[in-house]
């Protein structure tokens, strides 16, 4: 898609930009929200485990298309992570 493009389904598109980009601050936060305690985790490193695990199930469900998605945030760890 070019840019010409772009800028035209996000002028008009029906649909949401998903962000998925929360820092370590705000990451506790956002795992408490799917149910994982903060008892699942002893290291940043495991956090951050588990929050790229929830990003790549969403980002890799069926739903997640081009037609409700018009664009995504990513937290740079879930660019250089494996999905």
């Amino acid at each position: 898609m070019v840019d010409q493009e772009m800028a035209k389904k996000i002028a008009s598109g029906n649909g949401f930009i998903a962000a998925l980009d929360q820092s370590g601050g705000s990451t506790p936060k956002a795992l408490k929200g799917y149910g994982v305690e903060e008892s699942a985790w002893t290291s940043e490193e495991e956090m951050y485990g588990l929050i790229h695990d929830m990003r790549s199930r969403i980002i890799t469900s069926p739903a997640f298309t081009g037609d409700k998605v018009l664009g995504a945030i990513l937290f740079e760890r879930t660019m250089d992570g494996q999905v």
